[in-house]
């Protein structure tokens, strides 16, 4: 199966009835810039179905976008570093935590996508941690390995998996579309 079809719906700041229909949910959450709306604008393979910016804290919503009329695929704001003032910078924080672990929401995966070339950071590690205690299913992206030096490759994966050992990792390049087949399988997947 592929995707088909993607249509942005709408962004959200707080609990909104379309969590509540019944369509499925896949989430994808990373640090700022760790290439989320490129990772999901390679899924679609459209350039710009996702805004993409390099300014680190762009995505200020939780933005939901229909996939083959049938799931959504739900990306939201980085956590960790962002070029906003402090008080939007909470704002969004909180949102987050609400939406992942307090909400009450089902997902059908969270997409936890890290920078391949930089390795799992604190921020990430925490996050990580906090998705598993919330027993959510974890699918973790390592994008960027376009970036990786072919003689630090290896090493660069191996921690990745060394770190999140128990999941999923799929070696991933929104740029050069590296990856794409196998996670549009695991999130297609019933």
């Amino acid at each position: 199966m592929m995707i088909k079809s993607a249509t942005f719906v709408k962004g959200v700041i707080g609990t909104d009835e379309i969590f509540e229909k019944g369509i499925p949910q896949i989430v994808f959450i990373g640090r700022s810039n760790v290439g989320k709306s490129s990772v999901i604008n390679s899924l679609a393979n459209q350039k710009s179905l996702v805004r993409v910016s390099s300014t680190p804290g762009r995505t200020q919503e939780i933005n939901i976008f229909l996939i083959n009329k049938s799931f959504y695929l739900v990306d939201v704001p980085g956590y960790g570093f962002a070029k906003v003032p402090p008080e939007v910078w909470h704002r969004i924080q909180k949102m987050i935590d609400w939406f992942l672990f307090t909400s009450n929401y089902k997902f059908k995966k969270v997409v936890l996508i890290v920078d391949a070339f930089v390795g799992p950071t604190v921020a990430d590690k925490e996050m990580f941690k906090c998705l598993e205690e919330a027993k959510h299913d974890i699918v973790i992206v390592a994008n960027k390995i376009d970036k990786i030096k072919k003689s630090e490759y290896e090493e660069k994966i191996q921690k990745i998996k060394n770190t999140f050992s128990k999941y999923k990792i799929i070696p991933y390049s929104a740029e050069k579309k590296i990856g794409v087949g196998e996670l549009v399988g695991e999130l297609l997947r019933p």
